[in-house]
């Protein structure tokens, strides 16, 4: 393979990134806790849009319980987040492993 085709590729790899970054900044998942008591969605760029919490969750005298089912939503959603994020990346890297990214990134 000659070093301008190379460069070429690697060029169209980096605007496919870049265009999936873009892309992931709108997709969501979402994860729930306390059988649908609470929910969270969370989008590709790892970040927290919305935690919904059903009234019935909330139990002045079990304050911990509701943290603890927050936390478990909030992890499980970013959880989420993160292997979307990776499996669209590996489509546009072909399972690449580059140099300078974090390892599971991609």
């Amino acid at each position: 393979m000659n070093m301008q085709k190379m460069m070429k590729q690697v060029q169209k790899m980096q605007t496919d990134m870049a265009k999936t970054q873009e892309e992931l900044k709108t997709k969501t998942v979402e994860a729930t806790a306390g059988g649908g008591v609470i929910t969270v969605v969370a989008n590709g760029s790892l970040e927290i849009t919305e935690i919904k919490i059903k009234p019935d969750a909330v139990d002045p005298e079990d304050v911990e319980m509701l943290e603890d089912l927050v936390l478990a939503a909030v992890n499980e959603a970013l959880r989420k987040a993160q292997d979307m994020a990776n499996s669209e990346m590996q489509k546009v890297t072909g399972g690449l492993n580059l140099p300078g990214m974090p390892p599971g990134l991609f």
